[in-house]
């Protein structure tokens, strides 16, 4: 599994965010994580809530720069817009680790950044 930050949009941020930037990223990787669990806790049962999910995911990651975690909330998100619910649900093992692991990377990111 490879796990892709775009330190640009780091940068970008703590910039727009200033003595925000450290506070807002930490709330933004709980956000990470609360997303993925209310996508898996929503399916089967309610798509719409699963899709919106992954939707948001996807653009909090795309935004802070976990560009492999916004993907993978991406593919997820489609493939239940097609209403392919098995491929979505086979693709959450990976957005468990991309979720992970971009929380690690965030997290090293900002102790060397802050």
């Amino acid at each position: 599994m490879n796990v892709i930050i775009d330190e640009a949009c780091l940068d970008t941020m703590q910039s727009l965010l200033g003595e925000q930037f450290s506070d807002t990223l930490v709330f933004c990787i709980s956000e990470f994580e609360r997303l993925e669990r209310e996508v898996r806790e929503s399916l089967p049962g309610d798509l719409e809530a699963a899709t919106r999910n992954a939707h948001s995911l996807k653009s909090n990651a795309a935004q802070f720069g976990a560009m492999s975690l916004s993907d993978s909330a991406r593919e997820i998100e489609l493939f239940l817009l097609e209403g392919d619910v098995n491929s979505a649900k086979e693709s959450l093992g990976n957005l468990s680790k991309q979720v992970a692991g971009s929380t690690v990377k965030l997290q090293q990111w900002l102790m060397a950044n802050a």
